[in-house]
């Protein structure tokens, strides 16, 4: 079945409408639905908080039952055909008797999979599947991991110089950029699952690692690594709101009890040389449901993490100014010997944010 420029316009506007759960659908995927009849749009929805309800019916139940008879819809995800936090979406689609379904997207979900495409065509309802879809896959680049992959959208945040410097040799870093940067972070970490560092960076540090300044209902859950259980008892995230993860590699008891009595989870994943397993890690942080994790921590960690391919993107912000060749760099690698052994990006996104730049680039699967 094809599209036209009408359907277009809808499906934007659904897109739109997605775009409202940046910060609160966690761990569902943010949709959007509107519903049009005779040209109109009689009813629109939007998916903003799990267990709350999905954005089909909240635009059929805008719409009420007298707009939804042959009605087209519009949505950035397939309809889900199973029991969930909340009912199915197709039969409620049925029941309302709407005529066809435009979508922009197969829900990666294996238990929903263009399952619900075929119940919608069982009962006679026609359906369009991939107008805008790339629109909407970048709304859910972590469902989409999670679904697919089994592990999360891995997203590293790093300030700068424009040298490529994020602190002082002696470990002074506050602050690299404006205020205006710091607050355009502050976006990054609300629509994460997961907020990732390392043990170094809360003893050099101390940081909160909260979300500030947006109403999202929740925290993003902390993640420390800690493959010796340095971690501080009377560190500061493990006071106020949200969970802290502490992930280790050590058996020693005394010190993870001491961690738990604080208030902290302690998980243990371990290589066989007693470093934390990355990769199960990961593993483990999907069947927590954690859909984007962004990852602020240093050179070390963040380089281990690009050198072993768990990285997706990067989230870079360069200051106007330049520290000089003695002073903490981006990434910690160990020598590279040839230029192959790059790690090439394909950058997607530059703007200024207040007097500094911002550049979004994805991690490049193949190396050239």
């Amino acid at each position: 079945m094809t599209t036209s420029a009408a359907d277009a316009q809808f499906m934007a506007r659904a897109l739109q409408l997605a775009r409202r759960g940046l910060y609160t659908t966690d761990p569902n995927p943010r949709v959007g639905c509107v519903i049009v009849k005779d040209g109109r749009i009689v009813g629109e929805g939007w998916h903003e908080r799990a267990g709350q309800p999905h954005a089909e019916i909240d635009a059929l139940q805008k719409a009420g039952k007298m707009n939804t008879h042959s009605a087209g819809v519009y949505l950035t995800l397939e309809p889900c055909c199973h029991e969930g936090r909340t009912p199915p979406c197709t039969p409620a689609l049925i029941k309302a008797g709407v005529k066809r379904v435009v979508a922009a997207m197969r829900d990666p979900n294996p238990l929903v999979s263009g399952k619900g495409f075929k119940e919608l065509e069982a009962h006679g309802i026609q359906v369009a599947v991939g107008l805008m879809e790339r629109e909407a896959e970048a709304l859910n680049p972590g469902f989409i991991s999670r679904m697919t992959r089994g592990r999360p959208y891995v997203r590293v945040k790093l300030a700068a110089s424009l040298d490529g410097r994020t602190g002082m040799a002696n470990g002074d870093s506050k602050w690299i950029t404006s205020e205006a940067a710091r607050a355009d972070v502050q976006k990054w970490r609300a629509r994460s699952s997961a907020i990732l560092t390392g043990v170094q960076t809360v003893l050099a540090d101390d940081p909160q690692l909260t979300v500030r300044d947006f109403k999202t209902g929740r925290q993003p859950l902390r993640i420390v690594l800690d493959s010796r259980l340095r971690m501080p008892p009377k560190a500061r995230m493990l006071r106020g709101d949200g969970e802290t993860l502490i992930v280790t590699a050590s058996d020693d008891v005394a010190s993870s009890n001491a961690l738990k009595a604080a208030g902290a989870q302690v998980a243990h994943f371990s290589t066989p040389h007693k470093s934390v397993d990355l990769a199960a890690l990961l593993k483990h942080l999907a069947w927590l449901e954690v859909n984007e994790v962004l990852v602020e921590a240093g050179a070390t960690l963040c380089g281990v993490l690009l050198r072993q391919g768990l990285v997706d993107e990067l989230v870079l912000y360069y200051a106007p100014h330049v520290m000089g060749s003695h002073e903490r760099g981006m990434f910690l690698f160990p020598p590279l010997l040839r230029m192959s052994d790059r790690i090439n990006l394909e950058i997607t996104d530059s703007r200024a944010v207040g007097q500094d730049w911002r550049f979004i680039a994805r991690v490049s699967e193949k190396k050239s």
